[in-house]
């Protein structure tokens, strides 16, 4: 039988890279992992760990037991998680978010609780999907809010997961102020194939590409940041254009910028996850029902954000 101390200690081992680094990270000593992991291939019947130079490397049997001890890990974590919140009503749901929903939704979502569940506490973490999701695999937080562009494809919801669709959020272009695309009531993404662009996060810029090729053409890049004020800094600054969700917009504008509607229209679904059985405890029914109104009060620029 295998003990969980040590598959924790065994996962640990394998991040780090060896018994020194986990004694390390775990602040423990040297010979109490290796006494452990010692244990551990006496319990599963042969070596995990094979000597190569100073350093550790996993054996057949050790690659084996490592693609499962993620999983087995993380749902142990789940459900102590999930057990835990129903048999003790959870007094605090940590919420992961994406950047600009902690800039727009979380906030006004935060103080809708604090008005109506005053005892109830909400401790706010951020990250960007997909790692947002494995937060919530790991019961590192309660409830991910995340956003998907490509709604074909297999979603965190159709894996065990509960998804409350939020908002619709398009992506729209930003110009200058003073452009003549500016004036236009929405500007055909075909327009655009000669223009100059700046690009966003890794995700977003993913996005962007296939939204362009998709139009006929690919875009010439100038620069590419992570970061909204910068970009929307470069394009005040003429230096290109941008398209970016109007989720963006609603908190962070440049006084020099104008946001034009695209078509055809690309949007991103922005929705909640969390666990079934964390939903029906009252403290994260309660989270998911503030997070529903704020996206409904949601102040959008030119009334493009929608229901999900």
């Amino acid at each position: 039988m295998i003990d969980m101390r040590q598959l924790v200690m065994f996962r640990q081992v394998v991040e780090a890279g060896s018994f020194s680094a986990a004694a390390r990270a775990m602040r423990c000593t040297q010979p109490a992992v290796s006494q452990q992991m010692k244990a551990l291939e006496r319990a599963v019947g042969g070596p995990l760990f094979a000597r190569v130079g100073r350093g550790l490397q996993l054996t057949e049997a050790g690659h084996a037991l490592s693609r499962y001890a993620t999983d087995i890990l993380n749902g142990v974590a789940v459900a102590q998680q999930q057990v835990r919140a129903i048999a003790t009503e959870m007094g605090t749901v940590r919420l992961c978010a994406f950047p600009s929903a902690n800039a727009t939704l979380v906030p006004k979502a935060a103080a809708t609780l604090k008005k109506r569940h005053p005892h109830l506490r909400l401790e706010l973490l951020e990250d960007e999907p997909p790692q947002s999701y494995q937060t919530l695999r790991r019961a590192r937080c309660d409830v991910v809010v995340a956003f998907t562009y490509e709604p074909g494809k297999i979603r965190p919801a159709d894996v065990g997961m509960l998804e409350v669709p939020l908002l619709a959020d398009p992506l729209v272009l930003l110009v200058p102020a003073g452009d003549p695309l500016g004036e236009r009531e929405s500007v055909a993404l075909a327009e655009l194939a000669d223009a100059t662009w700046i690009a966003g996060c890794p995700r977003c810029r993913q996005q962007f590409l296939k939204v362009c090729q998709s139009g006929g053409f690919n875009p010439s890049i100038a620069c590419a940041t992570d970061d909204n004020m910068a970009l929307q800094g470069l394009v005040a600054a003429g230096l290109g254009l941008a398209l970016v969700p109007a989720l963006v917009l609603a908190f962070m504008r440049h006084p020099d910028l104008v946001a034009v509607p695209v078509e055809p229209v690309s949007r991103r679904r922005v929705s909640a996850y969390t666990w079934p059985d964390l939903a029906r405890t009252s403290a994260v029914a309660a989270t998911l029902a503030a997070l529903r109104e704020a996206a409904r009060r949601l102040d959008a620029p030119a009334g493009t954000l929608a229901l999900a």
